[in-house]
């Protein structure tokens, strides 16, 4: 059974607690995570235009509406607040850039504002692109930011704007969080699938490497971080860096798909829209050492589902049956026999 450790560490301060950008992946796999912690005791808030999500404990609200937050946070008093809000889609992004500002941006800055005069603690989420990757990756918290998109830009700009409003807040930078989407096309698992699942190909990237972490192991992350006191920039990334083609190839092997379908190229032959990151994967010895050890498994657990080569997805064992239930025991999950270790 999972210990509320947010009760546990601070039984009257921390809730009720307020999860914002359930229509994400981090969002949407945090909400039914605290859900069965503190039941009746979360919030979660949705843009106004995803009409089709519905889920317990979601209210329709949209992030920029300063106003309609703060009537929110007067009604509910909130003790802690994880900020899932962002929009990570880079062509809209590279599109319209005011778009990107009002969601990554200006929706942080009215987060960390309310939250400073509601002396409620903050747990904010940002990205591994807020780098380019030109380098070896590994990044660190003190390394510079140099985004090659908008979106890494306008996540950069909301990272300081919560700085500098809430000196409090921890700024938790996550890479591909691994789970399912509510839609079943958004984030990296299932927008990859639902390419596969159509008949339709994909096309991935040799040179663009990340730093997945599976969603069951960012919850228990987020846990520990909405009940300490930790303050500034942490980098939230798995111990396994991985290419983007790679992930495509787990996908289409475990999902069972034709491997056909996969397509791979380097990022130079992609197109200058929207430009493409390299190496942003993140190093979390920071992370670790406040937590006490390593909160996350590889991503995929099991060296069975790693690729070795670029034709691997091709290779089907007669005894391997892929298939949507062992994609999801394995990729947006893992066997509990497997526990994380630091947490």
């Amino acid at each position: 059974m999972e210990t509320p450790t947010l009760l546990v560490n601070n039984p009257t301060s921390r809730l009720p607690l307020l999860i914002t950008g359930v229509s994400g992946v981090a969002g949407w796999n945090a909400l039914p995570h605290f859900l069965r912690l503190w039941p009746g005791r979360v919030i979660g808030i949705r843009p106004t235009t995803t009409w089709q999500l519905v889920a317990d404990g979601v209210v329709a609200l949209d992030t920029g509406d300063r106003a309609g937050l703060q009537t929110l946070f007067e009604k509910h008093r909130f003790g802690a607040v994880l900020n899932c809000t962002g929009n990570c889609a880079l062509k809209p992004c590279e599109l319209d850039p005011a778009m990107a500002r009002r969601t990554n941006v200006d929706a942080a800055v009215n987060i960390a504002t309310l939250a400073r005069r509601h002396g409620t603690r903050l747990v904010h989420l940002s990205s591994d692109l807020v780098f380019s990757g030109s380098g070896a990756g590994g990044y660190v918290e003190t390394d510079s930011v140099d985004p090659v998109t908008v979106y890494g830009r306008t996540m950069a700009q909301g990272e300081q704007a919560v700085r500098e409003i809430d000196p409090e807040a921890a700024i938790l930078r996550i890479s591909l969080p691994m789970g399912p989407s509510f839609n079943r096309h958004a984030g990296a698992i299932d927008w990859i699938q639902s390419r596969f699942r159509n008949g339709r190909p994909a096309t991935l990237y040799f040179d663009e490497v990340r730093s997945c972490t599976y969603a069951d192991d960012l919850n228990r992350v987020f846990e520990r971080f909405l009940a300490n006191h930790q303050a500034g920039v942490f980098h939230c990334g798995g111990p396994r860096a991985i290419t983007l083609y790679q992930i495509a190839q787990i996908v289409n092997r475990v999902g069972g798909y034709d491997p056909e379908l996969l397509k791979g190229c380097p990022r130079v032959d992609a197109g200058p829209m929207p430009p493409r990151a390299g190496n942003v994967s993140m190093n979390s010895g920071k992370l670790i050492a406040v937590l006490g050890g390593e909160p996350f498994q590889p991503w995929p657990v099991g060296e069975d589902l790693l690729p070795t080569d670029r034709e691997w997805h091709f290779a089907r064992p007669i005894d391997e049956l892929g298939g949507a239930r062992l994609l999801a025991e394995r990729l947006y999950r893992y066997p509990a026999s497997s526990a994380t270790v630091g947490l």
